[in-house]
């Protein structure tokens, strides 16, 4: 079993910060790109960002330069620093990651989800 557990949503002004952290545990044999996805009301999940085992990065072109994905892999957990909110980037957002249980298979598991609610 795997678990993904997010925390640092809530409620921010705009122009405001916030840290998402989201951290793996259970059956892990080793864990290969993590990332972040959001959803607003009536809209469909959206990818934020994304880190590789690596360290490579992805991210949407509407937070480039405002949001920072990063992960310790030591603690299998993905961190998504977000500056310079508005109220656009309010939404739920949901951690992924694609886990390895062992080393014949690997699969795709979310979190929660976390409220991110950003004030005008």
């Amino acid at each position: 079993q795997v678990q993904l557990v997010e925390s640092g949503g809530g409620l921010v002004q705009a122009g405001g910060s916030l840290r998402l952290s989201c951290a793996a545990s259970g059956n892990i044999f080793s864990i290969n790109t993590m990332g972040w996805y959001r959803q607003a009301p009536g809209k469909q999940r959206e990818l934020v960002a994304a880190i590789t085992s690596g360290g490579s990065t992805n991210y949407a072109d509407s937070v480039k330069g405002r949001f920072t994905i990063s992960r310790d892999n030591a603690k299998n957990t993905v961190y998504l620093q977000m500056n310079s909110l508005k109220p656009e980037d309010t939404a739920v957002y949901y951690c992924n990651a694609n886990i390895r249980p062992n080393v014949w298979t690997a699969n795709d598991y979310w979190g929660q989800g976390t409220q991110v609610t950003v004030s005008s």
